[in-house]
């Protein structure tokens, strides 16, 4: 018998609890934008294609809230103000407004939208003094109506109401905001209908996840943090309260039956984070499979997954497979995600051409289909035993840089898999029934870890973090101090527990990830402890009236995602929002001869490394600072032919008299650009590099790894830049390090 190449998709739909139980307010309005933007269509794209099947995981806390809003029971501060008159603003509202009503990726969701691009470029260009000086009430109502409008989906745009409002383009009075929210309820009225309607017919599996999305390992015990980084600096109150576990599964697959009319068979642990610790509660509820991340499961079987020079792993009958967990309540399979294709879709094909990123994705696909192919014994043309293929993500944050919302790409990528001949979409259960695991991995041995790295410390290990967590560890224990307190007598004590337990607010602390809303977080946070103490009737610890940490703007710091910039030299502050940055002169500069360069910016996709150089504001070259900007890869450890830097008069110190492999050399008057290779006998050989270069109010680079031909995925790498005139060393940045690059 023979197979197709079998694919899961999961989708991951998730917010974290906006509703402060302090005063039944939401703090934020990220659940009903992205209902208006991001839930539906995804099933609804799915559903013009019935051979097409997959699986979205609906987190419990986030459909709570979505029926608050479809029910007209929730507001937030920015539905209040669009639905407020625009003459009553007072001048702490209009600043609101200006501040946060484009809190949204301007590319895909301002710019083609010409009022609200028109209101966002007065914004960026004079500044938000000269807009609360300026603007008239036609201005804040055209702004409150498209901040909601901007966020509907294109799918939805051949609606008349919405088509008249995006032909009308401005004007917008409050009665036209008032039914904007009306379509917006009745958009979000749809999602858990929809779902579990094609859920019903099979073309649907609907999974669900841990109540308020905790990371159940560490609700077991802090120290599996220790698991993956032994050394890690721990709260100092060790979080142990594994009762917790079976509270949230519990919820979770109650909620899921009333939504559903069936049992959950499916659970996406929280950030797929697993240790042999949860197994136990899992499958005593009685789910049937869970997911996670390659790194975990390459830390479980001792296996680093290598990839060719494609992205493709090299070792596919590994991954590709479901897995058997043997535990005291039965058997529970897992699943792997591949780690890079769902990266792809999450934060590269959104800045390339729908078609090709679909054609692009197929391509990897079916190079994984030819690699199983390539090992079986016989040698045949076609799969002689069923592989799965997982590729999970969030399926709501990623599309925001495609076009459209990702509909182009959707369209396209579904309609290739309609049609093709050896891959078949299918839910995870699905396969489950036909093809159970004959692969077991032993529970004890599990890895506990998540999909960052197969560690915990994007949720643990700083002090800002750990801060949150010996709070949280005080309030959990004042709650066990009230046995009288149970679930039924005192529900806000309990939920109030379940939202503070949450991973989300963990996530934003400290050191790794940071918004415009991490002050929010933060509040939102200690007002559900705040919460927990009142309802027991408790004094509320000094410490819950302070932030955990200080919300102040990140010096030095490494990347936070991926980032895709337009290299036009602008810097556009939303492009490089989440790359690293490296301070030179101005805030802290010690140099002399380069303090014009003001910092340093840099970062990663699949596609490229990233560079930009902001330069003292008026500042020419070949006047004020040398015109040549000469950029000099190190790798470490890597059997590769090296050369000193090709500039004269280098100093002899390190890393300048590091052997650099790469070197791109940048004249700032032309913006042309020459790219070399060392190559034996310490020579640099001329090659054809796709690099692009534009100086404008900043200096911006993309270069292609495939131009650096050497670099394999999951390398580490250093940089170092050189400012020179005429070949002849000026300045060196940064002064005496390198800058730490990260292949993906």
């Amino acid at each position: 018998m023979t197979h197709p190449l079998y694919v899961a998709f999961i989708w991951h739909q998730h917010q974290p609890l906006y509703k402060s139980y302090a005063d039944g307010e939401y703090r934020l309005p990220w659940v009903r934008l992205h209902g208006t933007k991001d839930y539906l269509d995804l099933v609804l794209l799915l559903e013009q294609y019935p051979k097409l099947h997959q699986t979205v995981n609906l987190v419990p806390s986030l459909i709570m809230q979505i029926e608050e809003y479809a029910s007209g029971n929730a507001f937030d501060p920015y539905l209040t103000l669009a639905l407020t008159p625009t003459e009553t603003l007072n001048p702490l509202q209009r600043q609101f407004i200006i501040e946060h009503f484009f809190d949204a990726y301007h590319r895909t969701l301002i710019d083609p939208h010409p009022r609200y691009a028109e209101l966002f470029n007065q914004r960026h260009d004079k500044g938000r003094e000269w807009c609360l000086d300026h603007w008239d009430l036609h201005d804040y109502g055209d702004l409150l109506a498209w901040h909601n409008l901007a966020w509907i989906d294109p799918l939805f745009w051949d609606d008349p109401e919405i088509a008249q409002w995006l032909e009308q383009g401005k004007g917008f009075t409050l009665s036209d905001r008032q039914r904007i929210y009306s379509k917006q309820r009745q958009i979000i009225s749809r999602i858990i209908p929809q779902h579990r309607q094609m859920q019903d017919k099979g073309q649907l599996e609907i999974t669900t996840t841990p109540y308020t999305h905790p990371i159940l390992p560490l609700l077991a015990d802090t120290n599996a943090a220790r698991v993956a980084v032994p050394k890690l600096i721990l709260p100092d109150s060790r979080f142990q309260w594994a009762e917790d576990i079976p509270r949230h599964l519990s919820k979770a697959k109650h909620l899921y039956r009333d939504r559903f009319q069936r049992n959950p068979r499916g659970l996406w642990p929280s950030e797929q984070s697993v240790s042999p610790a949860i197994l136990p509660y899992i499958t005593e509820q009685g789910f049937q499979w869970i997911c996670s991340d390659e790194a975990v499961l390459g830390w479980t079987i001792q296996h680093f997954f290598h990839r060719d020079a494609c992205g493709d792993v090299s070792e596919p009958e590994f991954l590709y497979r479901p897995y058997r967990l043997e535990t005291p309540h039965g058997d529970l399979a897992i699943v792997f995600r591949d780690h890079r294709l769902s990266d792809l879709i999450g934060f590269t094909y959104g800045a390339m051409e729908p078609h090709h990123a679909a054609v692009d994705l197929i391509g990897h696909v079916e190079a994984i289909g030819r690699s199983l192919k390539a090992r079986q014994t016989q040698h045949t043309t076609a799969l002689e035993q069923p592989w799965l293929v997982t590729i999970a993500l969030d399926g709501e944050n990623c599309w925001e840089g495609y076009t459209q919302d990702g509909k182009p790409f959707l369209e396209s990528l579904y309609h290739i898999l309609s049609y093709h001949p050896s891959i078949q979409l299918v839910t995870v259960s699905e396969f489950l029934e036909k093809f159970p695991p004959t692969e077991t991995l032993p529970a004890d041995r599990l890895h506990s870890g998540s999909w960052v790295d197969g560690s915990f410390t994007t949720w643990i290990g700083d002090l800002a973090k750990n801060r949150a967590w010996d709070l949280l560890a005080q309030a959990r224990q004042v709650l066990a101090n009230h046995p009288e307190a149970t679930e039924e007598n005192n529900p806000e004590a309990w939920e109030a527990l379940f939202a503070a337990e949450g991973s989300d607010w963990f996530w934003w602390f400290g050191e790794g990830h940071s918004s415009n809303q991490d002050a929010m977080f933060d509040q939102l946070f200690r007002e559900h402890l705040t919460t927990l103490y009142r309802a027991l009737n408790e004094p509320i610890p000094a410490s819950l009236r302070f932030p955990v940490e200080a919300h102040i703007e990140q010096g030095d710091h490494r990347p936070e995602s991926f980032i895709h910039p337009v290299i036009d030299g602008y810097g556009d502050e939303q492009d490089w929002d989440k790359a690293g940055r490296i301070e030179i002169g101005g805030a802290r500069g010690t140099m002399h001869r380069s303090s014009l360069v003001q910092r340093l910016w840099y970062g990663v996709d699949h596609l490229n490394f990233y560079l930009r150089v902001d330069f003292k504001n008026g500042a020419k070259p070949g006047i004020d600072f040398p015109p040549e900007l000469h950029l000099l890869w190190f790798y470490l450890d890597r059997p590769l032919p090296n050369s000193p830097a090709p500039i004269a008069e280098l100093p002899d110190e390190p890393p300048l008299n590091y052997l650099f492999h790469h070197h791109l050399g940048i004249n700032l008057l032309t913006e042309s650009a020459w790219f070399q290779e060392a190559g034996e006998y310490y020579q640099w050989h001329s090659h054809l590099s796709r690099a692009q270069v534009a100086f404008n109010s900043c200096l911006e680079i993309a270069i292609p790894w495939a131009d650096l031909q050497a670099v394999q995925p999951d390398w580490s790498l250093r940089l170092v830049i050189i400012q020179a005139e005429e070949g002849r060393y000026s300045s060196a940045l940064p002064e005496n390090s390198l800058i730490p690059v990260d292949v993906p």
